[in-house]
């Protein structure tokens, strides 16, 4: 009726268009308050905040080494935030942001009279801090042509419920701990170590500044791909900052002025310090998880913010990479010049294609019923690939077949240091670089473990009443029941006349008096022995386990090193010393696993170290001292097994067990020579190189500086006695040292 007495039609139809406007607007927002366009989130439901955190990874020495994630995120407490990023954030972000309840009206207006009248893009979303919070927490859903007005209107009811729930204070905690910031980058924790290698709490404004830059758009002012981009808006967020007063016009114009800086660490599963530890871990892990989530709380190790605090000393792990990189870049350029140009990956056809067979490639063009010929043309076809040299990256138009070809002839490694007295891991190398080789040669591999099992022997020996002073000769034998089996020593012929000491024969690995040592003393006896010192795996019943020719893991081996220097007692490996959940409140620790009782009594124990020092300075690893010149106390045990197939070394201080070996994945290749493939040359010098690396750093003083105990002198009065004898004039007259002496091998 009161429109019917407006005269104006044109002033009448825009009242009824404004009212209908604002009845529908009603109903609309109404529509979206009850839920019909999705469930509005409960303040109870807001009360109680969770997401996806990463679970963290740490060293020894509290170093964070690694995550494992979905989304990259590790929340941290108010505290902890420097309060010049809070300061940018608002700045720059929603400068009335403590004077709203969740939504600024007066920024609506400006935003709707800019983008909608003056058509002017740059104007801003008009967003607060509160409602960009509703909308990480609840990501858009798509309503058509409606989508964007409905999302805004949820969010605002959503950023009004926030404020009510939260204190100012709370919400930038939130905000700042749930936002990202693109590259699988969640929260300010995660961003800042990436971008800064430090921690939120140790920003300053600069880099603050730039963090905060990012969150308007986190690809284009990415500051690793963008960085003139990145600095601009960097600038422009500390220009906010001055204008609202948080810093003077003096520290403005010294900060716009600062370079921007990165220190950037992906933490990414591939790369990084210890990634084959940290895949063991993972491993390990997985099955703690699983046994845990069949009594208590559900956790995951990807997001539920786990802790996990493990034996890896950081700086060690550092200097035993580069003393790997070092020696492994020098030896696999000797190993393919002792080849030269027929070397097998090359001429050996058969070689080739049982490798191209057992690749997923082919596997996988194999399930597709494909012809042989389709799938070697298939693997034939070239294509842009970086070939990775240990020296260089090369990019060039090569097949999947040249790639293999490429790979098969790099030489890998396994090395692995533990504490003796706890099994703690301090260094572990599971191969050459994990991108490209990811089979741990720590956790997955068995080899031939060579002249390092040869302890074992003669420890089993002095357990069965042997005496180190006891003289064997050094004959070659055909043993008649053995196929004619005759191992020999590297020596000349003259060592048929020579009569070892057990002292010297172990010191400088002969073979042939290893053998009649197994034989007296009973393989079932070694094999006993073996298990005593904590080697698990089945073990050869043959006469040549003597020299090493059975399987074993590089962990198992250490394993039985450490009882050397453990009073008789061994230890295993230890990698996770306790888990502690997102508050860091503790969920289990994790006790080494020692031998009850002790492998061998203490008077072998003595005598087997002292035969172990003497290798290093007088026997097959006296390159130690001569090239290397370590100083330092030192026992150990050099090991090469048949056809130059496995290099090894076994490197013992009171400290400190180390194992490493060298070789090939594929078994059908070994070293071209013995020179090159022997243990002192190939697994020898990444132990001495690391040595010479910690000898420089006083913090490994403990380790370096250590000493063995004393023998009692019944111990080196049992040691004492010429390390050789030749047999007596007749005896050398009547024998001949051509002629192999046969016999059967006694069991």
């Amino acid at each position: 009726m009161i429109l019917k007495k407006i005269k104006n039609p044109f002033l009448r139809y825009t009242i009824i268009f404004i009212l209908i406007f604002v009845s529908l607007t009603f109903l609309f927002v109404t529509s979206v308050y009850i839920g019909i366009w999705g469930k509005l989130p409960s303040k109870k439901e807001l009360s109680t905040l969770k997401y996806q955190q990463a679970s963290e990874v740490y060293s020894a020495d509290s170093i964070l080494i690694g995550k494992y994630y979905l989304l990259d995120r590790q929340p941290i407490t108010y505290s902890e935030f420097p309060q010049h990023l809070t300061e940018a954030l608002v700045s720059i972000e929603d400068e009335r942001f403590y004077n709203h309840n969740g939504i600024d009206y007066k920024s609506m207006l400006r935003v709707a009279f800019k983008s909608i009248l003056m058509q002017d893009n740059s104007s801003g979303g008009g967003s607060t801090i509160s409602q960009q919070l509703a909308k990480n927490l609840y990501p858009r859903t798509k309503f058509g042509a409606f989508n964007l007005v409905i999302s805004k209107v949820k969010e605002m009811f959503t950023a009004n419920k926030l404020e009510n729930v939260y204190t100012k204070k709370e919400i930038l905690l939130h905000y700042l701990n749930q936002v990202s910031f693109g590259d699988n980058t969640y929260g300010i924790e995660s961003a800042s170590l990436k971008f800064f290698n430090k921690k939120t709490k140790d920003l300053n404004i600069p880099e603050a500044a730039t963090l905060i830059g990012m969150l308007k758009a986190t690809y284009g002012y990415n500051p690793r791909v963008f960085p003139e981009k990145s600095l601009k808006r960097r600038n422009l967020v500390l220009q906010s900052m001055y204008i609202n007063g948080y810093i003077n016009e003096t520290q403005k114009d010294s900060l716009i002025k600062t370079p921007l800086q990165l220190n950037y660490r992906d933490f990414n599963y591939n790369d990084g310090i210890a990634p084959y530890f940290r895949e063991e871990v993972r491993k390990q892990m997985l099955q703690w998880i699983k046994k845990k989530n069949e009594k208590e709380e559900a956790y995951n190790i990807y997001t539920s913010g786990l802790k996990i605090y493990t034996s890896l000393d950081y700086k060690m792990q550092v200097l035993a990479e580069e003393a790997m990189k070092e020696h492994m870049t020098k030896l696999q350029n000797s190993f393919e010049k002792s080849y030269g140009k027929n070397a097998p990956w090359h001429k050996n056809k058969k070689l080739i294609n049982k490798a191209i067979k057992q690749t997923l490639a082919y596997k996988k063009l194999k399930k597709m019923d494909l012809s042989e010929s389709q799938i070697m043309d298939s693997l034939n076809v070239k294509k842009t690939m970086i070939f990775n040299d240990w020296d260089k990256k090369t990019t060039k138009q090569a097949s999947t077949i040249d790639s293999i070809i490429h790979y098969i002839k790099f030489l890998n490694i396994g090395s692995l240091a533990i504490s003796p007295k706890t099994g703690e891991v301090k260094v572990w190398i599971g191969g050459i670089n994990f991108k490209y080789f990811k089979y741990d040669h720590i956790s997955q591999s068995k080899r031939q473990v060579g002249s390092t099992f040869k302890p074992i022997v003669y420890t089993t020996a002095l357990e069965k009443g042997s005496e180190p002073c006891t003289y064997i000769s050094a004959e070659e034998v055909e043993y008649k029941n053995l196929e004619k089996w005759s191992p020999s020593n590297s020596g000349n012929k003259e060592e048929a006349y020579l009569n070892y000491s057990m002292k010297e024969a172990l010191s400088n690995s002969v073979n042939t008096v290893a053998v009649k040592v197994l034989e007296k003393t009973g393989i079932e006896n070694t094999i006993t022995q073996a298990k005593r010192m904590g080697i698990t795996s089945k073990l050869s019943n043959l006469p040549s386990l003597a020299l090493g020719a059975t399987e074993i893991s590089i962990s198992e081996l250490a394993t039985a090193y450490t009882s050397y220097v453990n009073g008789g007692k061994w230890s295993t490996p230890l990698l996770i010393k306790s888990i502690s959940n997102s508050k860091d409140s503790i969920l289990e620790k994790f006790a080494p696993k020692i031998s009850e009782k002790p492998a061998f009594s203490k008077e072998t124990n003595m005598i087997m170290l002292e035969i172990l020092k003497a290798t290093i300075d007088s026997g097959t690893a006296s390159r130690i001292r001569s090239t290397y010149k370590l100083k330092n106390e030192i026992a150990g045990k050099t090991g090469t097994t048949q056809n130059n197939k496995d290099a090894w070394f076994v490197g013992i201080t009171p400290k400190l067990v180390s194992v490493t070996w060298v070789g090939l994945d594929n078994h059908e290749i070994g070293f071209k020579n013995t020179r090159i493939g022997q243990g002192a040359n190939a697994a020898l010098p990444a132990f001495a190189i690391l040595y010479q690396k910690m000898n420089k750093n006083s913090s490994f003083d403990y380790i370096t500086k250590s000493k063995f105990n004393k023998p009692t002198s019944e111990v080196l009065n049992a040691l004492d006695c010429n390390p050789t004898k030749k047999d007596g004039f007749f005896k050398r007259l009547f024998k001949n040292p051509n002629k192999k002496k046969r016999k059967v091998f006694e069991r």
